[in-house]
């Protein structure tokens, strides 16, 4: 069975894992259902005597290709769909999808962008500040205790990958923002709302978590995050433009006013 996208587009990203063997047994799951890249952020625990251990055969070619970073910013940049994984609800996790859904949403976005599936540690899994940098929401139903072990969860999204059907009319996604275009937007995007005083500097990512949900909901394209930062460079430069203004003219007051034009005598 040939997967209805390219698998070089689809990473599983694991946040901090603390079980090597985990590490191996995801390996081994991406290995039978065609995924290849895995990525594994701040890890610390990764006994590559351990990790081999479970993965084993041709699995051990993706624990060798693997990638690590020290931060999930960092791992995330090229992305342009990222899918949390959680098994809480409320709060910042009220809309959350199934696999199935999220096998489906991903078949014609992962035609042309990079799509990331992420996974937190064993014994907490994903806090707030680590969905900020997630498009969706993913939860595995169950019948009661709702947490998976790391690698069964794995194995589980790369099934529904595996055996999603393209439907007949295939929508057409183009070429996203990646993670790194749109959270060098949001926080320039950040600097100039607190500049104009449209934020509560003592709480300002209240909003901005806001405003990180309204621009998701839209997947945004890289030409029209250059365009949102065009527009903050310019409410930058007109701010301080007043501002400039503004002291010449205070200046000018406190020398108690200038009489005549420039060269010409008072």
């Amino acid at each position: 069975m040939s997967l209805g996208f390219d698998p070089e587009h689809v990473a599983i990203v694991l946040m901090q894992p603390n079980i090597p063997e985990n590490i191996g047994a995801a390996a081994r799951a991406m290995c039978n259902l065609g995924l290849r890249r895995l990525i594994l952020v701040d890890p610390p625990r990764c006994d590559l005597t351990r990790v081999c251990k479970t993965a084993t055969g041709p699995a051990l070619d993706i624990v060798e290709e693997m990638e690590v970073f020290g931060r999930l910013e960092e791992a995330l940049a090229e992305f342009h769909f990222v899918v949390g994984t959680t098994a809480r609800r409320g709060g910042e996790r009220a809309v959350v999808h199934t696999p199935e859904a999220v096998a489906r949403m991903l078949l014609p976005i992962a035609r042309e962008n990079r799509v990331a599936l992420l996974f937190g540690p064993e014994d907490r899994g994903l806090t707030n500040e680590d969905l900020r940098f997630c498009h969706v929401l993913a939860t595995i139903p169950t019948a009661g205790f709702a947490s998976f072990n790391l690698a069964q969860a794995v194995l589980i999204f790369c099934w529904e990958l595996f055996q999603a059907e393209p439907r007949e009319v295939q929508e057409f996604v183009p070429r996203l923002a990646n993670r790194f275009e749109l959270d060098a937007m949001y926080a320039q995007l950040k600097e100039v709302l607190l500049r104009i005083c449209f934020l509560n500097p003592s709480n300002p990512d209240y909003f901005m978590n806001n405003l990180r949900q309204f621009g998701t909901r839209l997947r945004l394209r890289a030409k029209e995050v250059q365009i949102i930062r065009g527009i903050c460079r310019q409410i930058d430069w007109y701010g301080k433009h007043c501002y400039e203004e503004g002291r010449r003219a205070g200046r000018r007051e406190a020398g108690g006013g200038e009489r005549g034009g420039e060269g010409e005598p008072g």
